[in-house]
């Protein structure tokens, strides 16, 4: 494994700000594909980390034992905001800005959109295909899950179908993903893959542990790497369009107390838990599923405000 800084800038106190990218070469002449896979964009989303020390110990463990498996390069960026991370907050510290809203925008010059830029120009000049891994805000847990933009569906759901998640959810354009670094990847025509999984400043072993499994056939899939090991038998996703998420939101402020977990299948009608008002000791609204369908967002914030978010249900007919 190589180890390289692709990124480094001074800072008034500490240790300089620095991006790695760590490159398992390629054992071929040609190597058959170029896949990189990057996370902590937001620096509360900590479960992309462990996946990728996780997958750097495999992979380390695999050269030492058989170099001549790699036959494309592997390209891992653990760690691409780590301002932010050293604070474990989504926006980037004293600048207040998501990273992932500052692609393909216009140079500021400022420090993030310099940092941006390098990213960005560094994965274009490395990468054949791109996994972006993150997890999700503060209030609501996720079943691992591929997010595919509309535009790019034809195209990158065999890829997705190859990673090891529950779900796999295409969504409309929208302007909003248009300063996103997956957007731009995928504009400038290389392949890229936004995983979404878990809860943010938590790690779900559980999780992790599917998603690598899912990253390693997807490697051996592509051709980047040649081995057997270790069997992985993938099961089908759900494929849901727009049209097949049902979203529950809060009726009023409250407490919401769950009854039921992510990845459950749930029935039309069946009980997921209770807004209450705990002062006055009332329950507000008994929360029942809409539709039959797969769990795959659940609230784990309790305190919610009117029209908060509470649940996502692919529902059966999306299927």
């Amino acid at each position: 494994m190589l180890s390289q800084c692709i990124f480094s800038v001074k800072t008034p106190v500490g240790p300089p700000v620095e991006i790695i990218r760590h490159t398992f070469a390629s054992q071929s002449p040609e190597p058959t594909k170029r896949v990189s896979l990057l996370a902590g964009l937001h620096g509360d989303e900590l479960e992309g980390l462990y996946i990728c020390h996780r997958l750097m110990q495999i992979l380390k463990n695999l050269e030492e034992q058989d170099a001549s498996a790699f036959k494309g390069e592997i390209n891992i960026y653990p760690a691409v905001n780590p301002q932010a991370l050293e604070t474990g907050t989504r926006l980037w510290p004293f600048f207040s800005t998501d990273i992932n809203r500052t692609f393909g925008k216009t140079n500021t010059g400022s420090l993030p959109d310099e940092t941006s830029r390098t990213l960005l120009e560094d994965l274009k000049s490395n990468s054949d295909l791109v996994v972006d891994i993150h997890s999700s805000n503060l209030h609501l847990m996720e079943l691992p899950q591929i997010r595919i933009i509309k535009n790019f569906e034809k195209k990158l759901l065999p890829l997705a179908k190859l990673c090891n998640v529950d779900l796999i959810w295409v969504h409309p354009h929208a302007e909003i993903f248009e300063s996103t670094l997956g957007y731009n990847l995928n504009q400038a025509q290389i392949p890229t893959l936004v995983i979404e999984t878990g809860i943010c400043l938590r790690i779900n072993k559980n999780h992790c542990a599917q998603i690598v499994l899912g990253l390693l056939n997807l490697l051996r899939q592509t051709g980047a790497l040649d081995t057997d090991e270790p069997q992985v038998n993938i099961a089908e996703p759900r494929v849901v369009q727009p049209e097949g998420v049902t979203m529950i939101q809060a009726g009023d402020a409250g407490l919401f107390i769950k009854q039921a977990e992510v990845g459950q299948r749930v029935t039309e009608g069946e009980k997921m838990g209770d807004l209450i008002d705990p002062i006055a000791g009332q329950v507000l609204e008994e929360i029942r599923s809409p539709c039959s369908g797969l769990l795959f967002t659940l609230r784990e914030h309790p305190l919610t405000a009117k029209g908060a978010p509470l649940a996502r249900i692919a529902t059966e007919e999306s299927a």
